[in-house]
């Protein structure tokens, strides 16, 4: 690690702190050289493997872009979009592996995206599942209805 002021390559760690979702890791350091302190931030590289076998470092950004095609015209806003990209990410984080299929991130977004819109969600789910026809439309609906329904009967 260079010092930022004097770029001299020798520094110690005085403080490390893991962030509250455990992706990051802060540390205040020390330049033995100049004295000055500093902190630094550790992420850990998430890498999303493709269906080609190339592997790319996960973009939020690319993530919310396919969301953004699905939600256009919708009542979706940016800051919405946002916090799926976010709800994504921790998801896979959360997983603990540093490489992710690219077909993990598709499921990942599904849940979140269904939630925040049906209509989004279906559009997304219909390129992402390969929708053939109408009928594989009327089934997903069928299934969110069968679920939304369970989800109304009070148990107990």
């Amino acid at each position: 690690m260079h010092c930022p002021h004097c770029r001299h390559t020798d520094t110690r760690v005085l403080d490390s702190r893991v962030s509250e979702d455990g992706g990051q890791i802060r540390r205040r350091r020390a330049c033995t050289e100049c004295g000055k302190r500093f902190s630094t931030v550790e992420l850990m590289q998430l890498t999303v493997l493709k269906r080609s076998g190339a592997s790319e470092p996960f973009n939020r950004d690319k993530a919310v872009q396919g969301v953004r095609k699905a939600c256009k015209g919708r009542p979706v806003t940016e800051d919405q979009l946002a916090c799926l990209g976010q709800e994504v990410e921790i998801a896979l984080r959360a997983t603990g592996s540093a490489e992710i299929q690219a077909h993990e991130v598709g499921l990942a977004i599904l849940a979140p995206l269904r939630d925040l819109d049906e209509v989004a969600y279906l559009r997304f789910a219909s390129v992402y599942r390969a929708f053939e026809s109408a009928a594989d439309f009327e089934a997903e609906i069928d299934v969110m209805r069968a679920e939304r329904n369970a989800a109304a009967i009070p148990t107990g």
